[in-house]
């Protein structure tokens, strides 16, 4: 097996358990070695890293496995890490169907993004050594899941250019359905795994829907950016007057619809509505609301666009703090990465200034415990959620 070794004094991150090694960090970049090749990794002192996932033409050239065998990546290797991964889900999570399994470099496994949706899984492979491992984790994943229907790839995420991957999408073993029915919450929802946003089901909201439905009894709720309509059903049945759900897209309002038949939902509605016309429009109208709730797609990828994601994220929640009656509730979100938690909040707060509104944080949330952070690597954390009252 090939060794890379790390140059002198670059190393200290890496002892402390971050998994990416960048192409300046390494004393040389062997031509030799095809990219997706498992290589061995080693700082200029000796001292052994494991095996590690090969790129040369990414900027994270290596990402450790924390595996020091001798012997080489295999179904058994996947096999492991999948089955100490279910177990972590299963205690914190209980009997839910729809949870993330595999959460990349969280669940030491770099590069690598697993959905279970009951009998069926959705499967992303974001580093070029994941992607030629994939034959080997849908055995790992059939070995687990001894019940499993189908699995899918879901590999149009644009990490893949960075990696040198062409876009993918489409089943890969078994069968799967243009239609399956799963539960979440207790809620029963219509996914197409293969023609839906990310995987199927934004799962990372699944605790945070909880808490809306706790707020929501007797309340007047706008449930913005709705996708398949999780946190309006959720406030429905906690009680709400009225809860309407919006997205710009038209096969999501479908599937909404839907999830709202299944569910025997009352007092809510969908529309098919671009988010940030349909505030200004309501703004015009001196329309109001006790509860709304902001869970945007991420308004940036990258470092370059924090300025322009800045004043998307003030002006849609300053939007949002006028519609909302005093003693209400402005839910908000940001699922950006590069928007750190200090900023968002920054964010927030500038934006209540700046409309007059004082603002009482009631709930504090994060992604649900199926996407685990690694201390090591922050990374890991990306998902922001804030509950005000309004006063």
């Amino acid at each position: 097996m090939d060794t890379l070794t790390i140059k002198r004094m670059h190393d200290e991150r890496i002892k402390n358990g971050h998994l990416w090694i960048f192409s300046n960090e390494l004393v040389d970049i062997p031509k030799t070695i095809a990219p997706g090749s498992i290589v061995r990794v080693k700082n200029s002192r000796g001292d052994d890293f494991g095996q590690a996932l090969f790129n040369p033409n990414s900027l994270i050239t290596a990402r450790l496995l924390l595996y020091k065998e001798q012997t080489p990546i295999s179904v058994a290797f996947f096999v492991e890490r999948l089955q100490k991964a279910l177990l972590r889900r299963k205690k914190l999570l209980g009997s839910e169907e729809c949870y993330r399994l595999a959460f990349g470099e969280s669940d030491l496994l770099p590069g690598l993004v697993v959905d279970i949706y009951g009998k069926y899984a959705s499967v992303q492979t974001l580093s070029f050594g994941m992607d030629l491992l994939l034959p080997d984790i849908i055995s790992a994943l059939t070995t687990v899941f001894p019940a499993l229907k189908g699995i899918v790839e879901k590999n149009k995420s644009s990490l893949r250019d960075l990696e040198g991957l062409e876009p993918r999408e489409g089943v890969i073993w078994g069968n799967v359905p243009d239609e399956i029915i799963v539960k979440e919450n207790n809620f029963v929802y219509s996914v197409q795994l293969i023609e839906g946003q990310k995987t199927g089901l934004y799962l990372d909201q699944k605790l945070n829907r909880r808490v809306v439905e706790q707020l929501s009894s007797g309340l007047r709720v706008l449930d913005c950016f709705t996708n398949q309509g999780g946190f309006a059903l959720h406030a429905s049945r906690g009680g709400a007057t009225y809860s309407l759900g919006v997205d710009s897209s038209k096969k999501a309002i479908e599937r909404c619809l839907e999830n709202a038949r299944t569910n025997n939902s009352t007092n809510i509605e969908f529309q098919v509505q671009e988010v940030f016309a349909f505030l200004d429009k309501q703004l015009e109208t001196n329309q109001k609301w006790d509860m709304i709730i902001l869970d945007p797609p991420s308004f940036t990828k990258s470092k370059k666009n924090v300025p322009e994601a800045r004043r998307g994220y003030e002006r849609i929640n300053r939007v949002a703090l006028c519609l909302i009656e005093p003693g209400g509730y402005l839910v908000t979100a940001s699922c950006s990465h590069h928007i750190f938690e200090d900023v968002f909040l920054e964010i927030i707060t500038q934006a209540a200034e700046k409309e007059g509104r004082q603002l009482q944080l009631v709930h504090r949330g994060m992604q649900s415990p199926d996407h685990p952070i690694l201390l090591s690597m922050p990374q890991t954390k990306y998902l922001k959620f804030y509950i005000f009252q309004v006063l």
